[in-house]
Formats: C-alpha cells, sequence, structure tokens
C-alpha cells in the first residue's frame, strides 16, 4: 500500500466520504461538499455558457459578421434575467411566453414523431409463435394493449376489461420495477467507481494482482 502524495487526490477522498457521512446524518462537511458541488457546476457553467454561447453565437456574428438581427433573442435573454429585479420583473413574461410558445411549437412535432409515433411503429411488430422474437414481440403488443386498456378511463374497469386493465397494472409494474433496477445498478456503479478510486488512487492497493 502506498498512500498518494497528489493533493488533489486527497481533496477527491476527503469529498467522497464528505459525501458519503450523509449515509449516518445530515453533518457539515455533507453541507460543505453539497455547496462546493454546487458552486462550482454554476461556475462552470457559467463559463460554458459564456465560451460556447455567447461568443460563437453573439459577439462573433453579431460585432464582426454583421447580423444584426441576433441582438433580438439577446434582448429577449436580457429580458428574462430582469426577472431578478422586482422593479423590471414584468418585462420577463414576454420573453418567457415567447420561449414556451416557440419550443412548444418546435417540441410538440418532435414528440409526437419521437414518442407517440415510434412508439406504434415499435408494437407493430411480427406477432409470430415460430421464434423467440416472435414470441417476445407478442408479449410486447399484449403489454402495450392492456396497459392502454387500464389508462381508459371512460369505461368502468369491471369484468373483462376490468381483468385486462389488472394485467395492464401487472406489466406497469413489472416496467416500473424494472426501470428503479436499472437506476440502482447505475448508482452501484458510482458508487464501485468511488471505493476503486480510494482504494487504488488513494491508497495504492494493485487489485489487479
Amino acid at each position: 500500500m502506498h498512500i498518494s502524495m497528489n493533493p488533489w487526490v486527497w481533496i477527491g477522498v476527503f469529498f467522497t466520504f464528505s459525501v458519503l457521512s450523509f449515509l449516518y446524518k445530515d453533518n457539515p462537511f455533507y453541507k460543505l461538499a453539497e455547496h462546493v458541488t454546487v458552486g462550482v457546476s454554476i461556475g462552470y457553467g457559467l463559463v460554458i455558457w459564456w465560451t460556447n454561447s455567447v461568443i460563437p453565437r453573439f459577439y462573433i456574428p453579431v460585432f464582426e459578421q454583421g447580423q444584426w438581427i441576433l441582438i433580438i433573442p439577446a434582448i429577449l435573454g436580457l429580458m428574462m434575467v430582469l426577472r431578478i429585479v422586482p422593479k423590471y420583473s414584468w418585462l420577463s413574461r414576454y420573453a418567457i411566453c415567447f420561449s414556451v410558445g416557440a419550443g412548444s411549437g418546435m417540441a410538440i412535432p418532435r414528440s409526437m414523431q419521437a414518442q407517440v409515433l415510434r412508439q406504434l411503429e415499435a408494437t407493430m411488430l411480427n406477432l409470430s409463435f415460430t421464434s423467440g422474437a416472435g414470441i417476445n414481440n407478442i408479449i410486447i403488443f399484449f403489454g402495450v394493449l392492456t396497459v392502454l386498456v387500464y389508462f381508459f378511463f371512460s369505461k368502468e374497469h369491471k369484468g373483462v376489461f376490468g381483468g385486462v386493465a389488472k394485467v395492464g397494472i401487472w406489466f406497469l409494474m413489472i416496467g416500473f420495477g424494472a426501470t428503479f433496477g436499472y437506476t440502482v445498478m447505475a448508482r452501484l456503479s458510482l458508487f464501485i467507481g468511488r471505493v476503486l478510486f480510494v482504494l487504488q488512487d488513494f491508497l495504492g492497493i494493485n487489485l489487479a494482482g
């Protein structure tokens, strides 16, 4: 075992244990790590915003290429910032309304294409019992159909209709469980990465040997 003398590694280990200390209870070390994370994220975001948005998409096109039309969206952006000034906060409403309207106009067709039409396309598969893929397609089709029946509230869930809706509930629970399991696995992967950082980078333990 050879403990690292790199000060950045020590800082990383300190904040790793500071965050994990929340598993015991809320404490000043966790609050410090939380505030540092938020502060660094905001500072990094501002730098990225300035270098990737303001300079290449506003300053250079307007003042070097003469695209003065871009001043209009810049004014709308400044109007949004005025939200923090109580006297002029009402100006931000116009910019927000314009952004929401334009965003909705662009997002709704894309959402229909990506979520509704693609979902329909993925459900209309080859239904066959002659292969494993065909059986999977039948299960997918039956699951989608039962879930849609469950969310059909114009008819009371009784009799055969209610039975199909209950099957839809089971498919929903399986989907939610799989999503939760995937989330837990992702969190465990992050935790394993932190453990390897402490053991290998900080303590210098060679796990491969």
